[in-house]
């Protein structure tokens, strides 16, 4: 067993890659050897890491889209595959979350939260998994930390983590007989473009908040980005149907 990834001669998709966690991936990923599909509605954002994927000699192509819309998952698989020939990796790592009453969220926000987080990964796996059967590849997700305990004024985000972690679970089950791993890491809080723009409801009660903040601190990015590279490639093949915790702590009671 080795505990090194490589993706030489592979090729990726990684989504929300134009900034946070989505650019961490992808550079991860092209320091061992992938090619890469950049995905996010982000398009400045996009050129920017394909920029620096290309600098360490790593091939790039990017797709802006809003994954909102079922058809762009669809043409961003198409996209990876006519550039590279081949799909060996799915990295599901655009998120969304806005914090809101439950009794006050709009109904956009909600639905808006549902389809990014949740409807997303799925439409994108639908188009991957036929091209991911053929290469023996993988689907690595990123929920989260919300995904086993409550937050307040953070429902939606938590239902959507949660029901991407047991979509996770079912589609592991689902090829459990066939040529592919899907599993999922849960990172905790990360300084990235997300956290960093997050807006609290009108009268927000912060000692709920603190209950959900780790005693250790935030998480690193380029941490969770090599767990996910490690889980998209063979030095992964342990892992099928897992959920990989890196919260610092937070789910631990």
């Amino acid at each position: 067993m080795t505990m090194v990834a490589d993706m030489t001669g592979k090729a990726a998709v990684v989504t929300g890659a134009a900034s946070g966690l989505g650019r961490g991936t992808a550079l991860a990923l092209a320091r061992v050897g992938a090619a890469l599909c950049l995905v996010d509605v982000n398009a400045e954002g996009l050129e920017e890491t394909a920029v620096q994927v290309r600098a360490l000699g790593r091939e790039a192509i990017v797709y802006a889209a809003d994954l909102s819309q079922p058809e762009k998952c669809a043409g961003a698989i198409a996209a990876a595959v006519e550039a590279f020939g081949h799909l060996d990796a799915l990295c599901n790592v655009a998120g969304l979350i806005i914090f809101a009453n439950s009794a006050d969220m709009p109904v956009t926000d909600w639905d808006k939260t549902l389809a990014v987080n949740l409807s997303a990964p799925f439409h994108l796996s639908k188009a991957a998994i036929p091209h991911l059967l053929a290469r023996e590849g993988a689907i690595v997700n990123v929920t989260s930390s919300a995904a086993f305990i409550g937050e307040a004024y953070a429902a939606a985000y938590c239902a959507t983590k949660a029901g991407l972690n047991a979509m996770t679970k079912a589609m592991a089950m689902e090829y459990m007989k066939q040529p592919i791993r899907i599993n999922a890491v849960a990172p905790g809080g990360m300084m990235t473009n997300i956290a960093a723009d997050l807006r609290m409801p009108e009268g927000v009660d912060y000692e709920l908040i603190k209950r959900f903040t780790g005693m250790r601190g935030l998480v690193e990015v380029e941490d969770v980005a090599e767990m996910i590279a490690y889980l998209a490639s063979d030095a992964g093949r342990g892992f099928h149907g897992a959920c990989v915790t890196m919260d610092r702590g937070i789910t631990a009671g």
